[in-house]
Formats: C-alpha cells, structure tokens, sequence
C-alpha cells in the first residue's frame, strides 16, 4: 500500500538532491548555507518520524537560523539562452503545457478512484491520505511525460526545480511552519480564550452571526498568522465547533470545508503570506513589492461575502 510516508521519502529525496547540487554550484557564494538548508529539510522529510521531539525542535531552529540570518543564496544552475527556449517553445507549441496540465487531471482522477482498487484484499492507497498520494503520483507521470516528450539533460528537472527553490529561499517552508503554529496555538488554548471573548462582545446569538463570525474571523486570523492552517483550529475551538455545530446543528463538514475557504480570502490579502504574495512579487520583479495584494484584495472581499453566503445557505440544511 502507498503511504503518506511514501509521499515524504519522494519529497525528501528531492531536497536532498537540491542540497547536492548547491554544494557543487560554486557560483553562489552562499552554497553552504543552501546546502544546509535544504540538507535540513531532506532531513525532515525522510527520517523526521524517527528523530524524536527535541531533535526536530532543534532541527526547525537550524532551519529558522539559517533563513533568518540571510545565509541562504540565488544558485546559478546550467540553463538554456532565451534564445533556445523561445525556439524550443515554438516547436513544441501547446504541447508544451502538456506536463503541467496532466497534474490537476490525474490528481483528481486518482482521488476519485484510488480509494477504492484493492489487491488482494488491501487498498493500493491509504484511504485517508488519498489526494496527497495522487498529487504525488499524478507529479511523477508529469515528470516522466515531460522527460520523455522533450527530452531534457537527466538532471535538468532536479537542477529546474532547485533554481526555483532558491528564489523562493526560506519561504517555501512557511505552509508547515505556521500551520505548526496554529497547532500550538489550539493546544494552548488559544480558540477557548477567543471564543469566551466573541461570545461576551458581539451578538452570536442567531445562526447567521455565528457563521459570519466565523468566516470573517478566519480571514482576519488568517491575515495575521499568514496561513488559513493555522487559524483553522484556533477559529474552529472559538465558534465553529461551539456555536455552529454544537448550539445550532450546523453539519462540520461543510462548516470546515466553508471555513478554510474564507481564510484563504485573508491569504489574498495580507503579507504574512509571503509565499503567495511577495515572493511572486519579488519573481516578476515588480517595482512595489504589496503590488500582488493590492490587486488581490478587492477579489478577497467578495469571495469572502460569497462563502458567508454560501455557508449559511448549507450549513444548517444538511445536518
């Protein structure tokens, strides 16, 4: 059967590939702070299950040192001229676009069917880890597909994927680091501390407030952690699970579902998301680096009046 673990290994042995390559790119002055990171983070991946609490704890610092203190680098990897590429891609034409467009298609043809192919009795597939599993699937036929179509150097996709890790640098961790946060965060007792004071300042004393505080609480929370992961368990403690499921009958599924789509509308908006929002900014170059925000705003707004909406309309009916 394949495991979320699998998944883990796949994505360790490309970080590790990414460190390799850094230590060998002499033309970036800060090699070794590349290599360690991403070192670190292959780390994790393949053997953070057996480390134990203090030496992952350890490890994250090292990482958040590393990020911190500027030691990391844009790599200079071997690539081709615009020149080639602009003649490449007119060769190719669309078929260009194959690789990329095979992701979304088998990923959702693999969640939709994984789940249920059996040999021998055992699912192919853990159960409940079946759309990760089918991203990672769906990404290595891209992979083979791309390799085989257009016929790159072997190590071209490894040298690819590191140069763009590169300029993303420490940035590209912050998903698990802030949804890390959150856990703290609900473990602390942070969503009973918010709840008591929802409850005693504003009127949730009717269905719709109680989604509309919710939803407009998980963007708001979300614009301050930078990651709807993390205030997903803060809010959901505070109101969601008390108020929404509990006093009015709401159906969690849909509360939840709802919910992380209305953080991800504080995503659109706020610079703590700076994976989404200013490291695009800082890729196209663009002369004001909140530029991505700004235009992403209004879009926020209205999607976040659409789930509130949207909530309210299915929450309550299909408990």
């Amino acid at each position: 059967m394949i495991r979320l673990a699998d998944v883990y290994y796949l994505t360790g042995a490309m970080f590790a590939g990414f460190a390799l390559l850094s230590l060998r790119d002499r033309a970036n002055r800060k090699r070794f702070g590349n290599t360690a990171f991403w070192g670190l983070l292959a780390v994790s991946f393949l053997f953070g299950s057996r480390l134990g609490d203090l030496a992952n704890g350890l490890l994250v610092i090292a990482l958040v040192l590393l990020g911190g203190t500027r030691a990391m680098g844009v790599g200079a990897p071997k690539s081709t001229t615009q020149g080639e590429r602009d003649a490449r891609a007119k060769r190719w034409g669309n078929t260009i676009f194959l690789p990329a467009l095979l992701i979304p298609v088998l990923t959702v043809a693999g969640t939709l069917t994984l789940g249920r192919i059996s040999i021998g009795g055992a699912p192919i597939a853990d159960p409940q880890q079946v759309t990760l599993i089918s991203l990672a699937l769906a990404i290595g036929v891209a992979f083979v597909v791309a390799m085989a179509r257009f016929r790159p150097p072997a190590v071209a996709g490894v040298d690819e994927g590191r140069r763009l890790a590169d300029m993303i640098g420490w940035a590209i961790i912050l998903p698990q680091m802030l949804a890390a946060l959150g856990a703290v965060f609900a473990l602390a007792g942070v969503g009973g501390i918010v709840g008591r004071i929802a409850t005693t300042w504003l009127p949730l004393g009717h269905p719709f407030a109680a989604v509309a505080a919710y939803c407009i609480g998980m963007a708001l929370f979300t614009m301050v952690m930078g990651n709807a992961f993390a205030a997903f368990p803060v809010m959901t403690a505070a109101i969601g699970v008390p108020l929404i499921v509990h006093r009015f009958g709401g159906d969690p599924a849909i509360m939840g579902a709802i919910g992380m789509l209305s953080g991800f509308c504080g995503t659109l908006a706020t610079p703590m998301a700076a994976n989404f929002n200013i490291v695009p900014a800082a890729l196209l170059e663009l002369p004001d680096r909140n530029a991505v925000i700004k235009v992403q705003i209004p879009t926020g707004i209205a999607l976040l009046v659409c789930n509130i909406v949207l909530m309210y309309a299915l929450v309550y009916r299909f408990r």
